[in-house]
């Protein structure tokens, strides 16, 4: 069985400096991007498997059905890849499905609605998102969940964010 080296959520998936330098964190071996419409698009799914080969990694794209599956089948194989996906609900749904993940590093979340609260320089997230990562947190044993766009920026806590929240 393996594990996930690093969850993110950043939803320009893979891009520059930011994924190498993150691919070359200690015990990484692999990418997976996990994202239904990049899955479905095979243009899209070859441009970011291209994309994560430049790391030196084996870069899967997959749904998150597919992840699933891949977990309850294989336990990721002798993969301890970054977990990489869009949105803090994917990441949520499959923390609850099982997929143990001990890191969760938020770099990337555009706002969509006026009422989303920016969190950070990069980060935007709405009510139901800190409440999923709360939960993630105390109920999922999701230990080290912080907002960082670079590996050289300075971290933001969660508890911090939920402050935000009042939660």
């Amino acid at each position: 069985m393996s594990e996930v080296n690093l969850a993110r959520v950043d939803e320009r998936l893979i891009h520059g400096q930011v994924m190498l330098t993150l691919s070359q964190r200690a015990g990484v071996n692999s990418i997976f991007v996990v994202d239904d419409v990049v899955a479905r698009d095979k243009f899209m799914k070859d441009l970011y498997k291209s994309a994560g080969s430049r790391t030196g990694q084996k870069t899967i794209v997959i749904s998150t059905n597919k992840a699933k599956e891949y977990w309850d089948d294989f336990k990721f194989k002798d993969y301890s890849p970054i977990l990489i996906c869009k949105t803090v609900g994917v990441i949520y749904e499959l923390v609850k499905h099982g997929i143990p993940i001990k890191e969760l590093n938020l770099g990337g979340i555009a706002q969509k609605n006026p009422s989303d609260t920016m969190v950070s320089k990069t980060v935007y997230l709405t009510e139901a998102d800190a409440k999923m990562l709360k939960e993630m947190k105390e109920k999922y044993g999701v230990d080290n969940i912080y907002f960082q766009a670079t590996p050289s920026a300075e971290k933001k806590s969660l508890s911090s964010v939920l402050s935000m929240f009042n939660i």
